[in-house]
């Protein structure tokens, strides 16, 4: 039977969602736009998902934001990524403390620009003096889902030779602890915009057990609307982790 929320009278959201963005190149070729203008809009509506899913009372909201594969892509398109990334991280540390949003990164910075490695580590620090009920956003930067298993395992292995850890000890509960998501529970929704009905190494680990939601509408174009389509789909669903009901 599907929760509401009796306070905005809306069905209660999952406690995580996290999205794919994707079709930001897609749409603005569609408009004849150069791919980089799509990015930008795709950057707006980030900003707009992330505050009405705050509104609507998600606690985590984990986006997708550039894979380890997206160095593939040519140089202007990459440096007008990173350029949007720069201009958000110091837009939020003058207002995270402000609206109550916490901000964290999964991913392997060590190739990211020093510059922008400064600005993460500094959200790192307010989000630490920010209480743990509040929201807050994950962004994936350079990040793929089977990287972040191994620099798990790596980091496992290492504690493990140093005598820390031994191998035996190793379950779910613990490996989840090496993991970029440590201490975030996993997401129960996962949102892929733009037609394509893939997981493209997200959240590989995570993902067990969340409902995937698909829709053709491309990032850019994804609104508060779609958020709430998503949400009744997830509440249609039968979970039963498993077992039977």
């Amino acid at each position: 039977m599907a929760e509401y929320n009796h306070e905005t009278g809306r069905l209660a959201p999952p406690r995580h969602i996290a999205i794919i963005m994707d079709g930001n190149g897609r749409w603005a070729t569609k408009r004849g736009l150069p791919r980089t203008a799509g990015h930008k809009a795709g950057a707006e509506t980030f900003r707009k998902i992330a505050t009405y899913c705050k509104d609507i009372g998600v606690k985590y909201l984990t986006v997708y934001a550039f894979s380890t594969e997206n160095w593939k892509r040519s140089e202007t398109e990459v440096a007008a990524i990173m350029a949007l990334l720069k201009k958000y991280l110091l837009e939020a540390v003058d207002t995270m403390e402000r609206d109550h949003i916490r901000l964290h990164f999964f991913g392997d910075m060590t190739p990211i620009a020093p510059e922008l490695r400064a600005l993460a580590r500094e959200t790192d620090e307010i989000t630490e003096h920010l209480s743990a009920d509040d929201f807050q956003a994950n962004v994936c930067l350079n990040y793929g889902g089977r990287d972040e298993i191994l620099r798990a395992a790596r980091r496992f292995a290492a504690d493990c030779v140093a005598g820390v850890k031994k191998p035996e000890e190793l379950e779910e509960a613990v490996f989840s602890g090496y993991l970029d998501s440590r201490g975030i529970p996993d997401p129960e929704l996962i949102i892929r915009p733009s037609g394509e009905q893939r997981l493209s190494n997200f959240l590989l680990w995570q993902c067990a057990y969340a409902e995937f939601y698909y829709t053709d509408t491309l990032w850019p174009d994804f609104d508060e609307k779609e958020i709430d389509r998503a949400i009744a789909a997830y509440h249609a669903r039968d979970r039963r982790f498993g077992g039977v009901k």
